[in-house]
Parts: C-alpha cells; structure tokens; sequence
C-alpha cells in the first residue's frame, strides 16, 4: 500500500494510532508511524510484562500482519515478537486495548507465526478503512465537525 503523506488513508493511520495509544494508557507521543515501503507503527508501552519484567514492551503494527506485542532485545536487534494480537489486519482501537491488558495481567505471551492478513502491494480495502480514521472525517468539511454552539 502506497500512502502520500497528506492522503486520507496516511492521516487516517496517524489517528488510529493516536487512538490505540491512548486506549493503552499512552501519556505522551511514545509512537512512531512510517508510512513506507511498508506501512508501520511501533508504539513503546511504559509498563514491562511480567513474563519479561526487564525488558521493554513495544506494541508494533505493519499493514501485512496485523499488531504485536515485542520485548526490546539489545540495542541494533530486531525487537522479539511475544504475541501477535487479533484476527483482523486494523482492529479497534479497544480490541488492541483489551489484548493488551489481558497480557499485562495474567495471560502469558505464547509463540506463534505471524498471521499474513493481506500483502503490501494489495488492492483491498485497507486505505478506505485507514481513511474512516481520517480527521476530519473523509466527506465532511473541517467545520462540520466541530461542537454545534447554541447562540445566546
């Protein structure tokens, strides 16, 4: 999936993750979004798992296989993957939320192959669901969704 960076599906993306974020308790921007050659997200969470209680946590997302939940190993190695989460390749941001928590809490990460939901180069319906993320939403003019103000 190509994006421009001022598309609907691009900025649909940015608050998604703004969302899925905020769902998992994020305070701050602890989060990056790249948008090629492969669309990806790697949000870095506060807390440690207790099945790794000394290692950080990161929740990543690429548009191949969906979000997952990593340890970070050393410095320059790829972060291990613990458990990828869902059975859809962009679901709610409360579904991420959920998966999560249930990590945090007494769940223990099991090893699994990474799902393919979909390939990079697909024509699918990815964008247009990206796109439904969109503020303002896709459609609507800027001021169509601000707070209606009762004059008085």
């Amino acid at each position: 999936m190509e994006l421009d960076s001022d598309s609907a599906a691009a900025r649909g993306l940015h608050e998604y993750v703004r969302l899925v974020a905020t769902e998992v308790g994020m305070r701050g921007p602890g989060w990056l979004v790249q948008l090629e050659p492969l669309a990806n997200v790697y949000i870095a969470l506060e807390d440690r798992l207790p099945a790794f209680p000394t290692r950080d946590v990161a929740l990543v997302w690429d548009e191949e296989h969906g979000w997952a939940l990593g340890v970070e190993t050393h410095p320059g190695e790829s972060l291990l993957v613990v458990s990828y989460l869902g059975d859809d390749v962009l679901p709610g941001p409360e579904a991420v939320a959920r998966t999560v928590r249930r990590h945090y809490a007494d769940e223990p990460p099991r090893a699994q192959e990474p799902p393919v939901f979909r390939a990079a180069d697909d024509n699918d319906d990815l964008p247009a669901r990206l796109a439904g993320y969109a503020v303002p939403p896709v459609g609507l003019p800027p001021q169509a969704t601000e707070p209606h103000r009762v004059p008085g």
